[in-house]
């Protein structure tokens, strides 16, 4: 009866448009009232989510990402990849992917690439003669790549619920990345020549070197997180910190875009996006606490193993199963609530955890761009000022090139595991 409760409350909250953190309390209120379980458990679990060491650098990498958005390189960013692919036919939504790729490399949120990214190239790319549907549906489905490439605030996630290492976590989603970006731009590519979108002027040797070197700093940027944390000089907390540290350096001395003015208000800014993540995180620890003391995910794991126990068979479901919690959850509350006990699923079928907890991030991040709740949509819809059901239909094309990806990513081991094995050895 408590569980149907729960999970009543939770679905009817959702639909009618409650934050998913809230949908998450007061649904574990409600069961908790009605069991009769002491309202205490709710701060202890709720801290207990979020008492992490390696969690501490969301918050670093948030302001990283804001750092470097308020101080210009988004649009350093975007004129470097207008400059290599704007001569192709349809080079604005190549450049848009592009742009994406190297911006997922600095905020590791898809959220904020949608954001940053789209305020940019979506008014851009309406003014040089694109659709606007076609504008807003490539920078919705080009922000997927933001929690892949590293850094990736997902990747963490996984890495404090698996024991997996995050640096490792974090190459393992590098060719992937690569390859969704590759994927996005082929997808692109086929409707601009299609629909006979325009394309920019070749520039020469000399914009393109110049541009080059208004992005360094960006590239550098990722460089320095990486080889940081794999070469073993700072942990993932530590890289968020050094990561700001150098992002304000660079938006206040180099890029000359952020001021002592707007830093107040960047800071807050920083300060609300971080502590609604954290009240995520520690919600979403206490209702998963609740279906693991119901043992939800035993029965998860029992009904898919009683489907099939081949290896193929079960990573569809899992496939499947991810997909349709994506389209409705949020990526951090899926990966707390589900990701215990389908990894046991996983590995028990042969799957590294590496390669599981790729997968299971792509599948979630794909529903960022998925109607029904599809958060990335409504930020594109909102600065393209179109309807939801125009973005919607727009992005088939790429929401299937993207599960092509998928697929691939699911079935061939080697695409994620081949960069940390190389570089970090085999587990």
């Amino acid at each position: 009866m408590e569980v149907l409760l729960l999970f009543a409350v939770f679905f009817v909250l959702l639909v009618v448009g409650i934050p998913i953190a809230f949908s998450l309390g007061i649904a574990s209120l409600s069961y908790l009232m009605l069991a009769g379980i002491p309202l205490t458990i709710v701060p202890q679990k709720m801290y207990g989510g979020i008492d992490s060491f390696v969690l501490l650098c969301i918050p670093g990498f948030i302001l990283a990402g804001n750092l470097m958005n308020v101080g210009n390189i988004t649009e350093h960013i975007v004129r470097f990849s207008n400059a290599l692919v704007g001569h192709i036919r349809g080079g604005l939504g190549l450049a848009n992917v592009g742009g994406s790729m190297i911006f997922g490399g600095i905020s590791g949120t898809a959220v904020a690439d949608a954001a940053s990214i789209g305020s940019v190239m979506i008014p851009g790319m309406a003014r040089a003669g694109y659709d606007k549907p076609f504008a807003a549906a490539v920078t919705a489905a080009s922000s997927t790549i933001g929690p892949i490439i590293p850094p990736s605030v997902p990747m963490i996630i996984v890495g404090s619920l698996s024991g997996v290492s995050v640096g490792r976590m974090f190459l393992a989603g590098a060719v992937p990345g690569l390859l969704l970006g590759l994927a996005m731009m082929v997808t692109a590519y086929i409707l601009a020549v299609k629909r006979n979108y325009p394309k920019e002027k070749r520039v020469t040797l000399k914009a393109l070197i110049k541009e080059g070197r208004s992005a360094f700093w960006a590239l550098l940027m990722t460089f320095i997180i990486l080889y940081g944390i794999i070469g073993g000089f700072f942990t993932p907390t530590e890289a968020s910190v050094v990561a700001s540290v150098y992002a304000f350096v660079v938006g206040m001395f180099i890029y000359k875009g952020l001021t002592w003015r707007n830093l107040p208000t960047l800071l807050v800014d920083t300060a609300l996006t971080a502590g609604a993540l954290m009240l995520l995180v520690g919600l979403a620890n206490l209702f998963g606490w609740i279906l693991t003391s119901e043992r939800i995910p035993q029965m998860i794991a029992d009904g898919i193993l009683g489907i099939s126990d081949n290896k193929y068979a079960v990573i569809m479901i899992l496939n499947l199963l991810l997909l349709f919690v994506g389209t409705f959850m949020e990526t951090i509350a899926a990966l707390i609530i589900l990701f215990p006990a389908l990894l046991a699923v996983a590995t028990g079928v042969g799957m590294d955890p590496v390669h599981f907890g790729i997968m299971a991030v792509l599948n979630l991040i794909i529903g960022l761009t998925t109607p029904p709740v599809g958060v990335c949509l409504f930020i594109v819809a909102g600065i393209g000022e179109l309807p939801m059901v125009q973005v919607a239909r727009a992005i088939v094309p790429f929401l299937v090139c993207n599960l092509l990806v998928l697929l691939a990513v699911a079935y061939i081991p080697a695409i994620s595991l081949w960069l940390p094995n190389l570089i970090m050895g085999v587990q």
